[in-house]
């Protein structure tokens, strides 16, 4: 009874949402007074080298926090620049600048906005603790064998979990790109980007543009609320009812919304000026609802927007794109697929990233070892992938071949 008591109590004190929110600014009694030299943990921002990255993981009012508690920032130069963080931001903050990436990549925490090259793993140790997100279209063999080979322990932050079951990283991320689907499907709709020449919300006389929305999560809220607040039509599609009752709920009104229905969607998508794909999947890749057949059926010059291309996508036309060349057209249809389109508010992105990181980075300086926080957290063990030479995702290894190590098991058999 006492031994259930006191693992009762560990659990209770490793819970995600706990982990992530409790203490954060709290007074830490004498932690900053009795911690020695060299006792606090290195964080290293790299600058991101993928096409169109514009975020930063972490912003200089996170990084104070973080120096504040003990611990070392080191932030490539140049790193926030795309951002509107320039290194003297970062510097007053208490980081120190590097012009050297080896030197970034030597800290024991790697925080990331995108995933690193593999030329960028190569840099890293056993035992480095690796935070970045895991986009899987961008991925392959190759990739996951050198995080493998490296022996890091690499931790996807879209995969990170709250007790109650949702995903923070997402979840804000997810708000925006909500809400930065319908503001670029607008834009495409014109006749400039080869859209149709539509307005969302029509004039007097004229009807406002029909939109249709894939998934009543969170992306399908922000996007919901913002289609309707520019005036569009908008039909909503989901399996989980409960998604969409909460939806309605929250936008306070009547929409018109439908369960997944292949015929339905088919007939809902040849009079559709916009379809927003905002599907997520907890495990691997994203399901795709709309067939190349659908799509083929749609009016020329309409667009879609799809979100969960970061997942593999819910069409199944959809090819990834970059800020670069965003769009592609297909059988007349203008395609959206960047996989990273709140890049395009990059400094808001960044500052909802960090304002997540912060917390967790701080637990695993101020606190117990790595090894102990992911025994006595599954929400934060859901977000590891690769751990010791192990991959640790049973959906990432069967698709790309790798043998499947549980978690759980490798941490129990070192403790």
């Amino acid at each position: 009874m006492v031994s259930e008591t006191i693992s009762t109590q560990l659990k209770d004190k490793y819970k995600f949402s706990s982990f992530f929110a409790k203490g954060h600014y709290e007074t830490q009694v004498e932690t900053l007074e009795v911690r020695s030299k060299g006792e606090g943990i290195t964080i290293g921002i790299p600058k991101e080298s993928t096409i169109n990255e514009s975020r930063v993981a972490l912003v200089p009012n996170s990084v104070r926090s973080i120096v504040g508690y003990g611990h070392s920032v080191i932030i490539e130069s140049k790193a926030g620049e795309a951002s509107q963080f320039s290194d003297s931001h970062f510097a007053s903050a208490g980081a120190e600048i590097s012009n050297d990436p080896k030197r970034v990549y030597q800290s024991e925490i790697i925080v990331k906005s995108s995933p690193p090259t593999i030329d960028e793993i190569e840099l890293m140790s056993p035992g480095q603790i690796l935070i970045t997100p895991l986009q899987l279209p961008t991925i392959d063999v190759a990739y996951l064998e050198k995080i493998r080979q490296q022996k890091i322990i690499a931790i996807a932050m879209e995969h990170l979990r709250y007790d109650d079951g949702s995903f923070p990283v997402i979840r804000v991320m997810s708000e925006i790109a909500g809400r930065m689907a319908i503001l670029t499907a607008s834009e495409l709709l014109s006749i400039g980007k080869g859209g149709r020449g539509v307005l969302l919300g029509g004039v007097s006389g004229v009807p406002p543009a029909k939109v249709v929305i894939l998934g009543a999560g969170v992306v399908g809220e922000h996007a919901t609320r913002t289609a309707l607040g520019l005036g569009a039509s908008v039909r909503i599609f989901d399996n989980d009812i409960y998604k969409i009752i909460r939806l309605q709920s929250k936008i306070g009104q009547q929409l018109h919304t439908s369960s997944i229905n292949p015929e339905y969607i088919a007939y809902q998508l040849t009079s559709a000026d916009v379809v927003v794909g905002a599907m997520h999947s907890k495990t691997g890749r994203s399901p795709i609802l709309v067939t190349e057949e659908m799509v083929s059926n749609m009016k020329r010059g309409s667009v879609i927007i799809d979100i969960s291309i970061d997942q593999g996508g819910c069409f199944e036309t959809s090819s990834v794109t970059n800020h670069t060349q965003p769009t592609f057209v297909k059988h007349g249809v203008i395609h959206y697929c960047v996989p990273n389109i709140a890049s395009k508010v990059a400094r808001t992105s960044s500052m909802a990233i960090s304002n997540i990181l912060t917390p967790l980075i701080l637990k695993i300086g101020n606190n117990q070892s790595t090894k102990e926080i992911l025994y006595h957290s599954d929400g934060i063990r859901h977000g590891v992938y690769s751990y010791a030479g192990h991959i640790t995702n049973m959906y990432l290894a069967k698709r790309f071949g790798f043998k499947y190590t549980a978690l759980e098991l490798l941490l129990t058999s070192e403790h």
